[in-house]
């Protein structure tokens, strides 16, 4: 009896131990788990530097590669308009027909005299040969040939004056049919059948515009040319070759133009309003797609970017004071903030002219749940 009472006792004791013992084990896993860091998570991108080809996009507005405002070279009452408003013309088609009754009469009249002054000529003609042979028998004065002979001399100049007459009066009679000085699109006309037109006057009859090729004049501040100039001349930016001298176009409603374009020349001098210089470009248009005075924006290569740093946006973040901040993990993932000169945006990424360098981790998701010093967890990159 005495042996089963200190068995059951013994048991009891081992037990309570037990019980103890496992109560202390579960405080210690609960107290470590408690105490074990909770590292905030974030998805990093390598920074790679890399060539990259650099563009400039700059506003301008189209214009015509010819002009010409169609006017009157005679005076007279317009007869009919021969074309159709809005089509195309050739150089040489006959545009209006001005009443050419007056001027045909003024031709008519100056063909007449010029006979007269051809048969003139050719009676002094044969009273100087004559005068010529009796002179050399002294059958008749000095005087009298020296007469004939300059008979012959003014009957020699009025049928010049009269050829000139003729050619005057045709040139004037061909003026009745006003005809396309160029190959182009012309407008509206400014005038009706049965309007008196003149010589110079102020209103064109109306105007032709040659759109195929169609110029682009594009505006760019001297700031950037100068940036553009020191890039180059430090080696920063390499030149593009012949491919800088390419233009791509971007229409009004964001699509791009099916033509490419090349770069002509670039004004030598400043607008001293706008602290602008102008550049012109000239771009196939045979479809007629881009009209004057079209609002578009050209895209124009500026150079190569030797070791270029191109970021996501979205890893690129503002401090209070608006300044532009990256984070990056450093070793043991270890948080670090830095600040970063952004030059321009390319696509959905920053150009990086300062802050980063090739091979830097930077965070592009999570950076709402990290602090510089204190470490992080990657998690799969982004973007995979």
């Amino acid at each position: 009896m005495l042996t089963a009472s200190r068995t059951a006792t013994a048991l009891a004791v081992l037990a309570t131990v037990s019980v103890v013992a496992l109560s202390g084990c579960g405080k210690k896993e609960v107290a470590n788990a408690a105490t074990a860091p909770n590292l905030p998570k974030v998805a990093v991108v390598k920074v790679e530097a890399a060539p990259t080809s650099l563009f400039t996009e700059l506003p301008g507005r189209t214009s015509p590669y010819l002009i010409a405002e169609v006017r009157p070279q005679v005076t007279g009452i317009l007869k009919t308009r021969q074309f159709t408003e809005g089509a195309d013309v050739k150089a040489g088609t006959s545009l209006y027909q001005i009443d050419a009754s007056t001027y045909q009469a003024a031709y008519n009249s100056a063909k007449a005299a010029l006979a007269k002054a051809e048969a003139n000529l050719v009676s002094a003609d044969v009273r100087n040969t004559r005068f010529q042979d009796l002179a050399k028998q002294n059958a008749v004065s000095q005087q009298e040939r020296d007469d004939a002979f300059a008979t012959l001399k003014q009957a020699q100049a009025d049928v010049q004056s009269a050829k000139a007459a003729v050619q005057a009066a045709e040139i004037n009679l061909g003026y009745t049919q006003v005809r396309a000085p160029i190959s182009g699109r012309i407008g509206r006309s400014n005038v009706t059948a049965g309007a008196l037109v003149q010589q110079g006057q102020a209103q064109a009859l109306s105007t032709i515009q040659q759109l195929d090729p169609i110029y682009v004049d594009l505006t760019q501040s001297t700031t950037e040319l100068l940036q553009l100039k020191r890039d180059l001349a430090s080696g920063v930016l390499k030149n593009a070759g012949k491919d800088a001298a390419k233009v791509k176009l971007m229409l009004e409603d964001g699509s791009e133009y099916a033509q490419e374009g090349k770069l002509q020349f670039s004004e030598a001098t400043v607008d001293p309003n706008t602290g602008t210089v102008t550049l012109r470009a000239v771009f196939p248009n045979p479809n007629k797609q881009l009209l004057p005075g079209m609002y578009v924006r050209a895209v124009l290569q500026e150079g190569v970017r030797q070791n270029a740093i191109l970021v996501p946006q979205k890893g690129i973040a503002r401090d209070n004071t608006g300044a532009a901040v990256a984070y990056v993990l450093g070793e043991g993932n270890v948080v670090e903030k830095r600040k970063v000169v952004t030059e321009r945006a390319i696509g959905d990424k920053w150009l990086v002219a300062d802050g980063l360098k090739d091979g830097d981790r930077l965070v592009v998701e999570g950076i709402q749940k990290i602090k510089p010093g204190q470490p992080a967890e990657i998690i799969q990159p982004a973007g995979k």
